[in-house]
C-alpha cells in the first residue's frame, strides 16, 4: 500500500514518512467477504487491522454457536492487537459484516517504531487507548441496559 494512502488514517497522522514507510513495507490489503473471519478468539495477536472499508463485527464468543457483538466498526476504525498492552492472543473475534477490504499491519513493526520514537508512541498510545477505553465503556452501557431489561421477581417472606 502507498504511504500516501496510509497518511489519511486516524492512526497513522502522526508517523514521519519514513516511519509511514516502515508501516507500508510491514502491511498487507486483504479483502474479506461477509462472514470471512479477520481472526478468531485465541489467535496469536500478531496484527494491527484498519477497515479501509466495508464493517467489521467485534465479538466475545461463547462456546460454539453463541457471541455478543462488542461493537462494529467500519472504515477508518482500527482493531486487534492492543499494542500497548502486548496482548499475546486476539480477546474477541473479528468478522465481516459485508464486503471489506481490510489493511493488517504486523503489530510489531508499530511496537518497534513506538518505542524508537517516545514522541509518536505516546500519541498513537493514547489515541488506541482511547478508543479502546471508549469501546469499553460502550459495552458497559449495553450491559448495563441487558441486565435491567430482565424481568425481576421480588418475593416477600
Amino acid at each position: 500500500m502507498a504511504t500516501t494512502d496510509l497518511a489519511g488514517h486516524t492512526i497513522f497522522q502522526f508517523l514521519r514518512p519514513e516511519q509511514m514507510k516502515a508501516i507500508s513495507e510491514a502491511a498487507e490489503e486483504v479483502t474479506l467477504a461477509p462472514g470471512e473471519y479477520v481472526y478468531r478468539r485465541g489467535a496469536p495477536a500478531d496484527h494491527f487491522f484498519v477497515v479501509l472499508s466495508g464493517q467489521v463485527a467485534l465479538r466475545l464468543p461463547q462456546g460454539d454457536r453463541f457471541s455478543i457483538q462488542i461493537d462494529e466498526v467500519g472504515e477508518g476504525a482500527f482493531f486487534g492487537s492492543c499494542i500497548c498492552f502486548q496482548l499475546p492472543e486476539y480477546a474477541l473475534t473479528a468478522q465481516c459484516t459485508e464486503n471489506s477490504r481490510i489493511l493488517m499491519v504486523r503489530a510489531d513493526v508499530l511496537k518497534n517504531l513506538m518505542d524508537e520514537d517516545l514522541v509518536m508512541g505516546y500519541a498513537v498510545q493514547r489515541l488506541i487507548s482511547r478508543v479502546y477505553f471508549l469501546r469499553y465503556v460502550e459495552t458497559m452501557r449495553k450491559l448495563q441496559a441487558m441486565v435491567q431489561s430482565i424481568p425481576l421477581e421480588v418475593t416477600r417472606h
